[in-house]
């Protein structure tokens, strides 16, 4: 899914100094504020020259801002912490902030596994729970076994098991356009996937939290002369989480529609198009 050009923040004709908006300090988009009164040619109010407090000030500042870049840039796991992972703290307000912990690296399959025992773990769980559970992989039994085995917790995988046999029933296949054994006709590739756009938590405790996970979604089939095409959709997934044997596990799962925005007015692509982007671009397997 560069958008200050995009958005009209361009500056003027060649030969007159640019009235953008915005500046460029230190790699980020600043505000920069006209001052009333006083004209020194550029129609910013600046004084023609700066004492040598002032000058102080501004080096302080640039000298600040370059070591808060180089400390952002650094890598993790050096010496000092062992390459332990950074405190959940560090995640800042947003619900789904980047805190520059490292993922997981354990895997269950092809199923992100061992995460942390905290609100942010939780949430990194669910994200990646709801990619496994809406992929193409849910429509084979035995891959969907795996799955099931992978992100449930053990005393609710019968459970989900029994529910998820009879919902992947013959008429649901043939609805999507699949064969009555769940798998795609010739000369079509299957489509469903999940990408979560947010997460939040909405209660928690020690060994418990409940965590909702906005996504889109894609179904359908792609090819020449589908009959059933690769759609969108946007849902809302929300699970309960238990941590069980030193990981989050599901426990319950449900999913409601949207919240969806506006339309846009991209041009649908072609099947061809369509099954060649099936075909390059490969799902996640982390998400957050």
């Amino acid at each position: 899914m560069s958008q200050g050009d995009e958005r009209g923040y361009g500056g003027n004709e060649a030969g007159s100094r640019s009235e953008d908006a915005y500046s460029t300090l230190g790699g980020t988009r600043q505000t920069r504020t006209r001052l009333p009164g006083g004209d020194d040619g550029d129609g910013y109010g600046r004084r023609p020259t700066r004492n040598s407090r002032s000058l102080i000030t501004v080096v302080g500042v640039v000298v600040l801002l370059i070591a808060a870049i180089a400390f952002a840039n650094q890598s993790g796991g050096g010496a000092s912490d062992g390459g332990k992972e950074k405190e959940s703290a560090a995640a800042g307000a947003g619900p789904t902030a980047a805190t520059g912990t490292k993922p997981v690296t354990g895997k269950n399959g092809t199923i992100a596994s061992g995460f942390a025992h905290d609100e942010q773990g939780a949430q990194s769980a669910a994200a990646n729970y709801a990619v496994a559970l809406g992929s193409a992989e849910m429509f084979d039994k035995t891959k969907r076994d795996g799955i099931l085995n992978a992100v449930i917790a053990p005393a609710s995988v019968d459970k989900f098991r029994t529910t998820l046999d009879e919902a992947y029933s013959t008429d649901f296949f043939r609805n999507v356009g699949l064969n009555d054994d769940g798998t795609a006709p010739t000369g079509f590739a299957f489509v469903s996937r999940t990408t979560p756009i947010g997460t939040k938590v909405t209660k928690a405790d020690a060994d418990r939290a409940t965590v909702e996970v906005w996504c889109s979604g894609l179904i359908g089939l792609a090819g020449e002369g589908s009959t059933k095409p690769v759609t969108d959709g946007w849902f809302t997934i929300t699970m309960e989480l238990q941590w069980v044997g030193g990981d989050w596990k599901a426990v319950t799962h449900s999913q409601k529609d949207g919240p969806a925005p506006v339309g846009g007015d991209n041009r649908a692509s072609s099947a061809e198009e369509i099954a060649g982007a099936v075909d390059g671009f490969g799902g996640f397997t982390y998400a957050r």
